[in-house]
């Protein structure tokens, strides 16, 4: 399935204007390197901005095979990771749904194993929360708090998988899909590119 098939409910002229904001972006280059994303001011708020930055350059993301970033992005790249944010209304099949929900939780999944090792483990569990907790006070004792007690969580949720002498070490893609099981991705995780103003977008 293409980028431009990924993504539904695009129309040609759409995808014309996300190209034209592309090429702003990169000050007419064909490639788009992570300095481009200075340049949108609506992501400068985030707390995981450079998070989401990189998923843009995530070789996972760009259906590579191996782990690490590439340098560049093309605009079929570009659009092959935007598709992950692109919101889905009821309108889809429950088989489109599934489909979608399984893509963004693996996206999503792959933004907190930053190593590639297939488990989100203790310290990168920490690393996501210090971020989301970075304009708070005393953010080192809260995030290991709270990432203590999500993966004790997680192990309950999970442990009946594993031996009965076997450590939890870390969450992998299939405890990942228990866990959020019940929650709506599908329709919450989205970026509404199209929508944005093309002056904003580009400042």
């Amino acid at each position: 399935m293409s980028p431009v098939q990924k993504i539904s409910h695009v129309t040609s002229e759409q995808i014309e204007i996300l190209h034209r904001r592309f090429l702003h972006l990169t000050d007419g280059k064909a490639t788009m390197c992570k300095d481009c994303f200075d340049n949108i001011p609506d992501l400068d708020c985030n707390p995981i901005k450079a998070r989401i930055v990189n998923a843009f350059f995530d070789r996972r993301n760009l259906g590579q095979q191996t782990s690490g970033t590439v340098d560049e992005i093309t605009f079929e790249n570009f659009l092959t990771t935007l598709s992950f944010f692109q919101h889905m209304d009821d309108n889809h099949t429950k088989e489109d749904l599934e489909y979608y929900k399984n893509e963004k939780l693996q996206f999503l999944f792959r933004m907190y194993d930053t190593n590639g090792d297939g488990k989100i483990t203790l310290e990168e569990l920490r690393e996501i929360i210090d971020e989301l907790l970075s304009k708070t006070s005393n953010t080192e004792k809260t995030s290991s708090s709270i990432a203590d007690a999500a993966m004790l969580e997680a192990a309950n949720i999970c442990m009946e998988q594993t031996e009965p002498d076997q450590l939890y070490d870390g969450i992998t893609f299939d405890d990942f899909l228990k866990i959020m099981q019940d929650m709506k991705i599908e329709t919450k995780m989205h970026v509404r590119f199209l929508n944005m103003d093309t002056t904003a977008f580009c400042k």
